[in-house]
C-alpha cells in the first residue's frame, strides 16, 4: 500500500507519538500547541543548523541542510536537519557531482542523550525516507546533542525500522479516526509544553459523567 501526498503525516510527529500518544493527538489532530523553555531552546538549535540555501562541501563530504524528505510507503513527510553525502566507491550517483556517495542523516537535538527512544526513532524514520528517495540502503546516522556537543551514532537496525513502521501505521489509524487518547499521568508530563492544555492530573479525578452517575445513585 502507498499513501497519497494529501494523506502524509508529519515525520516529526513520530517523536511526539513515542513520547506521549495523547500529546501527538493534541498537536497533530486537535492543532493544539504551546511553547515552554524546552521547545524554545530546541527551536533555536534548529535555526542554527538550518540554512535552506546552503550546501557545503568539505573535502569528500557534501552537506545539505533542511532537506525535504517523504515516503509514499510510510505516508510521512518532513525535513532532515542535515544530510551528509560521503564520497565512497559503493555509494550512489548524485546529479551534478562526480563519483559515488553514501547517505548519512544527522538530527540536531537540545540537551543530552535520552533514555527513551523518541530521538532515535525520528532519525530512523528520516533514514527510511532517504532510502526510498535515493534507492539506497542507510546503515547508520547520528544524533547531535547541544549540551554534550557531540554526535551519537545510531545503527539503523531491522528492529528499529519495524518499530517505526508500526508506529506510523498506528498514527494513521488515530488520524483517520480523529482519536485523542485519554490521559495517562506520569513524571514526563512535567516537561510537556501542553500540560496546561492537557491538564493530565485531572485524569486522576473522577469523570464528570461518573460524578453525575454517582450523584443520581445517591439520590435514589
Amino acid at each position: 500500500m502507498e499513501y497519497r501526498e494529501d494523506e502524509y503525516l508529519m515525520l516529526s510527529g513520530i517523536q511526539h507519538f513515542e513520547f506521549c500518544r495523547r500529546q501527538w493527538a493534541l498537536i497533530h489532530i486537535e492543532q493544539q500547541w504551546a511553547e515552554n523553555e524546552h521547545t524554545v531552546v530546541g527551536e533555536l538549535m534548529h535555526k542554527k543548523a538550518h540554512d535552506p540555501y546552503l550546501t557545503e562541501k568539505r573535502k569528500d563530504v557534501l552537506i545539505a541542510r533542511v532537506l525535504p524528505v517523504s515516503s509514499r510507503i510510510l505516508g510521512i513527510s518532513g525535513e532532515c536537519d542535515v544530510v551528509e553525502f560521503h564520497k565512497e566507491d559503493d555509494g550512489i550517483k548524485l546529479h551534478g557531482h562526480r563519483g559515488f556517495y553514501k547517505v548519512y542523516p544527522v538530527e540536531y537535538k537540545k540537551g543530552k542523550p535520552k533514555q527513551s527512544k523518541e530521538d532515535v526513532l525520528q532519525l530512523v524514520a528520516q533514514a527510511m525516507c532517504l532510502e526510498e528517495m535515493f534507492s539506497t540502503e542507510i546503515l547508520e546516522g547520528a544524533l547531535f546533542y547541544g549540551e554534550t556537543r557531540r554526535r551519537e551514532t545510531v545503527e539503523i537496525s531491522k528492529e528499529l525500522r519495524q518499530q517505526v513502521a508500526g508506529m506510523v501505521k498506528e498514527m494513521h489509524q488515530y488520524y483517520e479516526r480523529k482519536y485523542t487518547p485519554q490521559v495517562k499521568y506520569g513524571k514526563y508530563c512535567n516537561a510537556c509544553s501542553l500540560k496546561d492544555v492537557c491538564m493530565p492530573k485531572i485524569g486522576k479525578a473522577p469523570s464528570v459523567k461518573g460524578y453525575i452517575s454517582q450523584a443520581l445513585e445517591d439520590l435514589s
